[in-house]
């Protein structure tokens, strides 16, 4: 009897039909297409934000598309240079002085430093 994992994890997508779209790729959506965000007019963003399924799998499925999709762009091509791992180094640096920023604010101010 097969181990079955809850949720879908490591399953295809319940959209995804192989004779219809080919050959699986992890960093397409296979749903119903929306409209692209780029397209949006002003009275229809709540409703577009409404549309938008919040549940912690549907958005771990984004996150995992987006590095796919970040990935096969700029890590994993033939002739990759080192723009896709400096992209990286500098949002973990950005996001570790956003994040140590207060203690550094208030750094600034003292009188003797060390």
């Amino acid at each position: 009897m097969p181990f079955k994992v809850p949720w879908g994890i490591g399953e295809y997508p319940p959209e995804y039909n192989a004779k219809v779209h080919g050959p699986y790729s992890p960093s397409r959506f296979y749903g119903k297409p929306d409209v692209p965000v780029s397209e949006l007019k002003l009275g229809e963003i709540l409703p577009y934000l409404q549309r938008r399924s919040y549940h912690p799998i549907d958005m771990t499925r984004a996150v995992s598309r987006a590095w796919w999709r970040y990935s096969l762009n700029w890590l994993q091509p033939r002739k990759a240079g080192v723009a896709g791992l400096v992209q990286i180094c500098l949002g973990i640096s950005l996001f570790f002085y956003i994040n140590t920023y207060p203690n550094l604010r208030y750094h600034r101010h003292v009188k003797y430093h060390w």
